[in-house]
């Protein structure tokens, strides 16, 4: 078996966590849950299938990662991320099986794909695949990026190579949660946003460049699509997404998810910054303050 651990970070997540569990059982790894005090059959669903299972405050993603990989008691010489509502390809199990134990010493961290469903489907076009991720590393070799949104592993020395397979992204709640989760996340990005052109916290990003890694590259564009004119920028995004990268081809399905993720998420986080322009002002206090008064927010500490 792998000399493998898994972190899940959970908040009331019995819909999805069996099946996760169930792939995490077939490649081997010991699981190490981290829950936000949840109030289903969350820790129910854990203990039967063995998981170490511990309780902290939660803060954001970043913190709860890190707490994670402070205090669990992992032995394993490599770990992996997952999420409740993801799970491993039987490719990547395989992948898991034949080559973990004879990766090179001078590699500390394995890329993997993400594969995401909506409306229980896969998403092939528009950028969205394949998108490659660190999401296993050597204990001790990497850690969260504390940034609002858009959280990395950050590998702190060794190379890094791909493993075949996919992690499946496929949430279960249905339009109603999304829009409301991605409400929230809209404010998280719209504070990762102001973060990165007033400083409210000194965090230390993963590296960006056009001419690096696939992730480096998406930051990269990332860090361009920021300097284009608040309420431009989405339309720009969308035509980009649903035309050039061939969203259109996904059909219906594809029209739904590149309205709702590439125009409309990106719009309100548009509406989040002017809001908090024209309530806080343009200077880093006045928004802190903005910040903390609307959203109870402490934007200094994420």
């Amino acid at each position: 078996m792998p000399n493998l651990s898994a972190i899940v970070l959970t908040y009331n997540e019995e819909m999805h966590l069996e099946r996760c569990l169930e792939s995490l059982k077939k490649s081997g790894a010991e699981v190490f849950i981290i829950d936000s005090y949840s109030n289903d059959k969350t820790k129910e669903i854990a203990e039967k299938y063995g998981a170490y299972f511990f309780e902290n405050k939660w803060i954001n993603y970043a913190s709860q990662f890190n707490w994670a990989l402070a205090n669990c008691p992992i032995k394993t010489e490599w770990v992996i991320r997952v999420d409740a509502d993801e799970y491993l390809s039987d490719k990547l199990i395989n992948s898991l099986h034949s080559s973990l134990d004879t990766v090179s010493s001078s590699v500390n961290g394995i890329k993997i794909k993400r594969l995401m469903y909506f409306m229980d489907k896969p998403l092939f076009k528009a950028g969205m695949y394949p998108i490659w991720h660190l999401k296993i590393w050597r204990r001790g070799t990497a850690s969260c990026e504390q940034r609002w949104m858009d959280e990395r592993m950050v590998l702190n020395s060794g190379d890094t190579i791909e493993f075949d397979g996919d992690l499946i992204d496929h949430n279960l709640n249905n339009i109603s949660w999304w829009t409301s989760k991605h409400n929230g996340y809209a404010t998280r990005e719209a504070i990762d946003v102001l973060d990165q052109l007033y400083g409210f916290t000194y965090a230390v990003s993963a590296k960006s460049s056009f001419f690096g890694s696939s992730d480096q590259r998406r930051r990269w564009l990332k860090h361009r699509y920021l300097e284009l004119p608040l309420f431009v920028r989405p339309f720009l995004f969308f035509l980009i997404r649903y035309f050039i990268q061939l969203g259109f081809l996904e059909g219906k399905r594809g029209f739904i998810w590149n309205t709702l993720q590439c125009f409309w998420y990106r719009f309100l986080v548009d509406t989040k910054i002017e809001e908090a322009y024209r309530k806080g002002g343009k200077d880093k206090d006045s928004l802190i303050r903005f910040f903390k008064i609307e959203y109870g927010i402490d934007v200094t500490k994420n």
